[in-house]
């Protein structure tokens, strides 16, 4: 394997071929007839206006709330209502462009606190056009009701998440279909009305409750299908929208998720790679193939012995996957496997899980949710002999992530709530949208963003050469930030290619790196999976 700093000359070159290949395709999609859209909501009455409240904090002390109410189901808007909960930098400029919705990703992820994220990393001029509101989507974090299937289902020390026996693999369907019977037992009443289209529905209501003749958009991750999907739902709706970090659509969700595991597993060889480079720090050698052994001879002893107690072969891969998010982790997991492996000491592993591993029981909420989302939006093979074939099929090329991702996302197998169809996104109808990627983004690969450039008309994307986090504006890369603020500005974006950020370097301790430097405050909102 090439090492990272070696691949810039082939990635430019990649890039910029793929690229042109998009730009060659979007007008053979866009002449062609769009996919039908999702059905529109039933016209309901305007909502009543917003009650802002001060909810400031020492960091964002413009920071206020709501409360929106939106109809469980949307096709009967005078039935059960639900809550969303709300917040809103306002603008300061004299002259206003709108609402500026923002949203984390997931599906599951709570989005109140980046609304003040987002206005304070975007230049001043430009947060001050705009009212950055965040938003918790239905079944969220504070909105109302909350989803939360399985508490406990994460607790340590599962099943090795790779099945090498009939027993173990046992164990691991025994757990997912607890977990997907339990959320149909505790949440059958809202599980039909927890989707992506659902959510986009209620952002059209939103808007209505803003008073906002059109609305922008900037969503990470998940959150550029979402917004893809409001985006298809009314198209004449939309103002400016930023997609960062780009779902792939034709994938969603079975599809993806394999594109993950293969992605995932080339970001982890780069992380060993990185660790090669250090070897005078870490001492585990400087052949990336052989520090790649040594991981797995730690995944192998954590089999018979989990560190602490806590730490067996799944959590050890929940550790280590928020480094296929974000290089700023790199170094703390570097220090942990080279803490076990060298100085056989286990604590700095468990740390490291209870930082980036362990899931609080408030995170039974975001996982339910996003189970919740991903199995209604569209349709799961129900044969577990075809997940079986497939993941080994996937786990001989990427042996990192694919098993442990399967059991994540498993529940789908089992879920009795019917799956929708999901939505074609083709939208030859909005005003030009800008996309980001790194070309090296593990949880979603470079080339859903060329899917994605390829269904809307006349958008731009502006690839991140080289770099490998998710989520890559408003982190510290300047070019990239330059250009999200110039098309919020003027609604103007060309394609155009930025170098990613160095690489990091080797910290003197395992101490956190402050949530303040360089990405970590974005991707500590991000969160992880999402």
């Amino acid at each position: 394997m090439l090492h990272p700093a070696k691949k810039r000359g082939a990635l430019t070159k990649r890039a910029a071929v793929l690229l042109s290949v998009a730009t060659a395709t979007v007008a053979a999609v866009v002449t062609s007839p769009a996919g039908a859209a999702p059905a529109a909501a039933t016209p309901l009455a305007a909502p009543a206006a917003l009650r802002w409240t001060g909810c400031a904090t020492p960091r964002y002390p413009t920071l206020q709330c709501a409360s929106l109410k939106v109809p469980l189901d949307h096709d009967h808007p005078a039935g059960r209502q639900i809550s969303l909960a709300l917040t809103r930098v306002p603008h300061t400029a004299a002259t206003s462009q709108g609402p500026l919705l923002v949203n984390p990703g997931g599906p599951g992820g709570s989005g109140r606190a980046l609304a003040g994220f987002i206005a304070s990393a975007l230049p001043k001029d430009v947060a001050a056009q705009y009212d950055v509101i965040g938003f918790d989507p239905r079944g969220v974090g504070k909105s109302e009701p909350t989803l939360d299937c399985g508490p406990g289902h994460f607790t340590p020390v599962r099943p090795d998440s790779v099945p090498l026996d009939a027993q173990t693999e046992q164990a691991n369907l025994d757990r997912v279909k607890s977990f997907a019977e339990s959320c149909q037992t505790k949440h059958a009443d809202v599980l039909p009305y927890i989707g992506t289209v659902s959510a986009a529905r209620d952002i059209e209501v939103l808007r209505g409750a803003l008073g906002a003749a059109k609305l922008s958009y900037f969503g990470y991750s998940y959150g550029t299908y979402l917004g893809a999907v409001y985006a298809k739902l009314h198209p004449d709706r939309v103002h400016r929208l930023v997609l960062d970090s780009v779902v792939d659509p034709g994938g969603v969700w079975y599809e993806d998720n394999l594109a993950q595991d293969q992605a995932f597993d080339a970001r982890h060889k780069s992380f060993l790679a990185w660790v090669a480079q250090y070897d005078e720090k870490y001492g585990l050698g400087t052949d990336p193939a052989g520090v790649e052994e040594r991981w797995y001879a730690m995944r192998d002893a954590l089999r018979g012995a989990p560190a602490g107690g806590k730490v067996g072969p799944a959590e050890l891969e929940d550790t280590y996957m928020p480094g296929g998010y974000y290089n700023g982790y790199w170094p703390v997991l570097a220090e942990a496997f080279s803490a076990y492996e060298v100085a056989k000491d286990p604590k700095p592993l468990v740390a490291a899980y209870q930082r980036f591993g362990a899931v609080e029981p408030s995170a039974g909420n975001g996982y339910s949710v996003y189970t919740a989302v991903q199995c209604r939006d569209s349709a799961w093979p129900k044969d577990w002999n075809q997940w079986r074939a497939d993941m080994w099929r996937t786990h001989a090329k990427a042996p990192f992530m694919t098993w442990n991702n399967a059991w994540y996302n498993a529940p789908c197998a089992f879920w009795q709530t019917e799956p929708l169809a999901a939505p074609d996104v083709s939208n030859a109808g909005l005003p030009p949208a800008l996309l980001l990627q790194a070309t090296e983004d593990a949880a979603t690969p470079f080339e859903g963003a060329l899917s994605m450039k390829g269904k809307l008309k006349g958008s731009a994307l502006v690839v991140e050469e080289g770099g490998g986090n998710h989520g890559v504006a408003l982190s510290g890369n300047k070019c990239l930030d330059e250009k999200v603020a110039a098309y919020l500005r003027t609604g103007q974006a060309s394609d155009a290619t930025c170098p990613a950020q160095p690489a990091p370097k080797p910290t003197t301790s395992t101490r956190a790196v402050p949530t303040t430097a360089g990405g970590t405050a974005l991707h500590g909102l991000l969160g992880f999976r999402g």
